[in-house]
Parts: structure tokens; sequence; C-alpha cells
């Protein structure tokens, strides 16, 4: 049995490890994909982690790792489909049908991007529709795309996108951004991005591929050519193992403040899906110390 088992491979997870390892406790962190980093490795350039202005996501990320593997941090790999309370602790079980039974858990599991939830959207699916600009982008190469959203990823996700698509448009349902005034005043000045505002989104079209997209303005319906649509409209927390378990807020987000402490012992919620103002990767790091540091609390108190 573990003292603590760490679910989830991104900054929390990882930050969980370091502080794990530090405090001298028996751990493991569970990830889904292999040598996972969590969603910064799909961030083109992260300038808001304190003393790596302008590094790209991937690589900050792969410093975290290199780091929690330097203290010796054990990595399984495996997709959790159950979480359940034991008599002496929890039992964490893999698809894969091995079973790892730990004193607490920290749930770091991050959250994954929303859909749109328009027609067509599941119809172009991998022929048009994309949730990763950095993923996919290299596709549409003097082409047009489209981004929707309003926020940082959207965009994060044109400006990245303008680098090499001939046209971004850029469509938002209100008519300002909840963005970053650094990215919207960068996008402002790029010669290819184009806003869109005011615009409700209704129906991706196409053929063989996307060649547009409906929106609504005012109660009148416009077609926006295009061949490609980025969804970037906020994200969804990965918690759906915890319902029943722990309390969860009406959004999905497990209910914990910065101690990461939740309804349920020996339980600590890490990261994007914990309730909190803000989701950055600094904060998700300094989570999943908290998370440890709780989780030492816990162990110390009950073992």
């Amino acid at each position: 049995m573990y003292d603590v088992i760490i679910l989830g491979s991104g900054p929390a997870g990882l930050s969980a490890a370091v502080y794990a390892s530090r405090a001298g406790l028996s751990f493991a962190v569970i990830e889904k994909d292999y040598m996972g980093t969590g969603q910064i490795a799909y961030t083109e350039q992260v300038d808001n982690y304190l003393g790596y202005y302008g590094i790209d996501g991937f690589s900050l990320g792969e410093k975290f790792r290199e780091h929690a593997e330097a203290l010796g941090t054990e990595f399984i790999e495996g997709e959790v489909t159950e979480l359940s309370r034991t008599d002496s602790g929890w039992k964490v079980a893999l698809s894969d049908g091995n079973n790892f039974e730990a004193k607490t858990v920290i749930y770091a599991l991050g959250a994954s991007p929303k859909k749109l939830g328009i027609a067509g959207e599941e119809e172009f699916a991998g022929r048009g529709v994309s949730y990763c600009a950095l993923c996919d982008g290299a596709f549409f190469e003097g082409k047009t795309v489209t981004v929707i959203g309003g926020g940082d990823t959207a965009l994060s996700d044109a400006l990245y996108l303008s680098k090499t698509a001939e046209k971004v448009y850029v469509v938002h349902r209100r008519n300002e951004f909840r963005a970053n005034a650094s990215l919207v005043k960068k996008a402002e000045e790029a010669a290819n991005i184009e806003f869109v505002l005011e615009a409700v989104p209704t129906e991706i079209i196409g053929a063989e591929s996307v060649t547009g997209i409906k929106y609504t303005r005012n109660g009148t319906e416009k077609t926006l050519g295009t061949d490609g649509v980025f969804a970037a409209v906020g994200s969804l927390p990965n918690t759906s193992l915890l319902k029943g378990t722990a309390d969860l807020d009406e959004r999905g987000y497990v209910m914990a403040d910065e101690s990461c402490i939740t309804s349920a012992e020996g339980l600590f919620a890490a990261g994007d899906v914990r309730t909190k103002a803000v989701r950055q990767v600094i904060t998700a790091a300094a989570d999943g110390a908290n998370a440890a540091v709780s989780a030492l609390n816990c162990i110390n108190d009950k073992y």
C-alpha cells in the first residue's frame, strides 16, 4: 500500500510528486498517456510562469517531469476506471485490470476541451473541426481558419494559427473578450486576424471537409467561409469518477479550498479540477504542493 497515489501527470500531479518525495512518502503517479505532462504540452508559448518567460509549453512540461523523475517518482501508465474507499484508505482500479491501494489520493486529472454543441461539430470532427491549434494547425497552412471563443486560449490559438494560415477569423458571441488585454492587443495588431463579434455559431457546414460556419447576429443568419474550425470555448473538469464520492459544484469542479482537502477523507483535489478563481500552470503547481502537504498531515494524524 502506498502512502499516496497521485492521479494525473500534469503540473499539479508532478508538483505533488516532488513534494511527496521530499516528505519521504511512498507514492506513485498514475497517468493515462505515456510520458504525459498534461495540457501544458499543447501550449505554444508560456509567458506567465515565473522564471521561464517565453518558454513553450512542451519544454516547460518536460522540465516539470524531469524534476519529478530526478526525485525517484514512480510512474504507472493506465486509465483509471474506478476510485473507491476501503477500510484502510483508497483503491484505484485501472482499465487493464490492475488495482492499487493507498492511504490517500491526490486527484489531479485536469480538464478536457468543451465542445461547441452545434450541428456539424461531430460530423466534421477530424475533418476540419479541432480542439487543439498546436496539434492540428499545420494542416491548415495557407488556408482560412476560424477560432471560436473569447478567452486566453482562443486568442492564443488565433495568434499561433496566424503564423501559417492565410486568414484567421475569431468568432465570439460577445462584443468584448475575456482574454488578457495583452493577447487581445497582439491579435488586433496581426494583419491576418479578423474579429467577428456578437456572433453566435449555429452550424458547421461542408462536404468532404469543412467549408464554412453559420452564425447569427442580431437575429440574422450569416455564413463565414472557412477551411477549419478551432473550438476554444473552455474546459470541463474530468471529475466523473468522483460523482457520489466527493462534493462537486454545479459545474462539476471538486469543492476544495487552497488546502486541496475535499469532503472525502484522504482525498485531495489539485489543479484544474478544483474550485478556484484562476486556472493557470502556476496555480496548478501550487495546488500540487498544498495537496501533498495536506496528504502528509492526514497520514500523520490517522496512521
